[in-house]
């Protein structure tokens, strides 16, 4: 029994240090947001729109990053056990989420060059890749309570994380080409959006003819 409690205390740990790293990285998004302005001189509204890809990039990491950590947060609602593999993929995770705020000073600095917009959707390919492992490795294990987890909802977190990958891939590759047009992507999800869209459409129609 005083196992049991202590595996269990174990992995709520798990759980607040993976909030806390999440925080701090959000946190340090912000350390990028700065006016190259001397002191003496009067900040004009144009002065203020000047650092404007470092706002973009910032908000782009601020929805990338909460994004993630509420599938994250959602998915351990129902998942309630983990054992040293799984803390092994879920601490690549938070290494990948704290990479994101070193991404986002590259895409400030350098915005729209190819190897920057690359870098920065493989971190976000990464991320997406070992969170939908997680979830797989949670469900192999029966570690998911599934009593708990309705089909609907098990249907929906596949859904998210195949997209997030889809999404993240077709980055990625456009970034080589295309690399103004893959940071939209990553900033609007337009191809998750689409795909998504055409899930649900067919998956209606189908219950509509049965």
């Amino acid at each position: 029994m005083k196992d049991f409690i202590k595996k269990e205390i174990a992995f709520e740990r798990v759980i607040f240090f993976s909030d806390a790293i999440v925080a701090i990285a959000i946190t340090l998004l912000a350390l990028n947001l700065k006016l190259e302005i001397p002191p003496e001189h009067k900040v004009s509204f144009a002065d203020l729109l000047l650092p404007w890809r470092n706002y973009l990039a910032f908000i782009l990491s601020f929805i990338n990053i909460a994004g993630f950590w509420r599938t994250h947060h959602n998915a351990f609602l129902y998942i309630y056990k983990m054992d040293d593999r799984m803390m092994f993929m879920n601490t690549c995770w938070l290494f990948l989420i704290i990479t994101l705020p070193f991404a986002t000073t590259l895409v400030s600095d350098h915005f729209g060059q190819t190897p920057v917009i690359f870098l920065y959707s493989l971190n976000v390919l990464c991320l997406a890749i070992l969170q939908n492992s997680i979830w797989d490795y949670a469900d192999t294990k029966s570690y998911i309570d599934k009593e708990k987890l309705p089909e609907t909802l098990r249907t929906r977190f596949r859904l998210i994380f195949n997209l997030d990958m889809i999404n993240s891939l077709i980055c990625v590759i456009l970034s080589f080409f295309f690399p103004k047009l893959a940071f939209i992507f990553l900033f609007f999800k337009l191809p998750m959006f689409l795909f998504g869209t055409f899930y649900l459409v067919g998956k209606r129609k189908k219950q509509l003819n049965s």
